[in-house]
């Protein structure tokens, strides 16, 4: 199995990275970030005065992840789910769900912290890899 990284989980792996390291080790080879989450990565660096740390914690990051883009599959699987969500009544954030659909396109699981923005998505399957 493959996994697809959400931005809590990469931020969680900058701060402390010795707390998910070992499921990087384990999963290596198998792990892609979408490049939404590089773009969240690189907005909350350059949030703070001194973004050093975390620029080089983005690029250590690099080197265990690839990147996926954000293509015009994703595109129309991101219409598809945010449709089927709006027509049950369900709001979903909008970056959120392109994650989601990154990672439905690519058939992989999404590894987040936030499992409830996404526990509406049909056939997304999810791990949270922050939860002792």
């Amino acid at each position: 199995m493959s996994y697809l990284l959400d931005t809590n989980v990469c931020s969680a792996h900058i701060r402390r990275p010795g707390g998910v390291a070992h499921r990087f080790v384990q999963h290596s080879g198998r792990l892609w970030m979408p490049t939404i989450v590089l773009g969240e990565l690189y907005a909350g660096a350059y949030l703070l005065d001194v973004p050093d740390r975390i620029l080089l914690g983005i690029d250590e990051l690099r080197k265990d992840v690839e990147l996926l883009g954000f293509d015009e599959a994703c595109a129309e699987e991101f219409g598809k789910v945010r449709g089927w969500l709006h027509r049950r009544g369900i709001q979903g954030n909008p970056v959120d769900l392109m994650i989601a659909a990154v990672a439905l396109v690519h058939d992989l699981t999404l590894v987040t912290h936030n499992t409830r923005h996404f526990q509406n998505i049909p056939n997304l399957r999810l791990e949270d890899w922050l939860t002792p």
